[in-house]
């Protein structure tokens, strides 16, 4: 299927590995034009070889807004515009009520909430001016179901889901879609970081009896960036091989 994006120009953050260098790859493969960054130089410069098609890495630390704003405005500058923006983030470190200070959650909703609300301020006007744009955040499963231990990452996300649903509705008439996926357990670092189990262990706890695959959430998130999807916005879709156990 032609998703419809060659030559569209993407902004995907948090892409040297994990999810955001799935979809990075995806969207390279549909012939789009990405920027994609990373906070290590060596790093990001490898994903970048590593995703071909003349992928522009670029080095920049999301975890502030205004670290986040800026990576936008350097993509925007190395491919002349951004139709397609790609929010992603680290998590903020585990804890409880009782383990987690309040100055923590400063940190992790400026990670995982303001960060995404700054490359959406930085990347939306130009989108609604030209009466076409996708956006697509990367945010978790946790925000259906809080996991157990990740208060900060349960809190923070749940924040950004509520600010991608009203800016969904608020610019829907102007060609803008904004959507987020929420991922249960893929195979990344991150997952490794938080499940000392091993992968076989963890991938036991999932329904469909295996982790997630980067390249098959890339997939899934190009398929929200094409013009298949143009009237889908303001969802939030898990993509967890059935872990989430809600009706709704």
């Amino acid at each position: 299927m032609d998703l419809g994006i060659a030559r569209r120009r993407a902004a995907v953050a948090a892409a040297s590995r994990g999810l955001g260098f799935g979809v990075a790859a995806a969207l390279v493969a549909e012939g789009a034009q990405v920027a994609m960054c990373g906070r290590n130089r060596d790093t990001i410069e490898d994903a970048a070889r590593r995703v071909g098609h003349d992928a522009v890495p670029l080095v920049a630390d999301v975890s502030t807004p205004t670290a986040a704003a800026a990576f936008v405005t350097a993509a925007h500058d190395a491919l002349g515009g951004v139709d397609i923006l790609v929010t992603n983030a680290g998590g903020p470190p585990p804890g409880t009520f009782a383990t987690t200070e309040l100055e923590q959650y400063v940190a992790a909703i400026e990670l995982n909430c303001l960060s995404v609300i700054a490359m959406c301020d930085a990347a939306v006007p130009a989108m609604q001016a030209q009466r076409w744009g996708r956006v697509v955040a990367i945010t978790s499963i946790a925000v259906r179901q809080p996991i157990a231990e990740l208060i900060l990452s349960n809190t923070a996300r749940a924040g950004v889901t509520g600010f991608l649903k009203t800016l969904a509705r608020e610019v829907a008439g102007d060609g803008v879609t904004v959507n987020s996926l929420q991922p249960g357990l893929h195979d990344t670092e991150r997952i490794r970081e938080l499940h000392g189990g091993g992968p076989a262990a963890t991938a036991a706890t999932v329904p469909a009896g295996t982790l997630g695959r980067a390249e098959d959430f890339g997939a899934f998130a190009a398929f929200l960036c094409s013009e298949h999807a143009r009237y889908v916005t303001g969802t939030a879709i898990p993509v967890d091989g059935g872990a989430y156990g809600g009706l709704l």
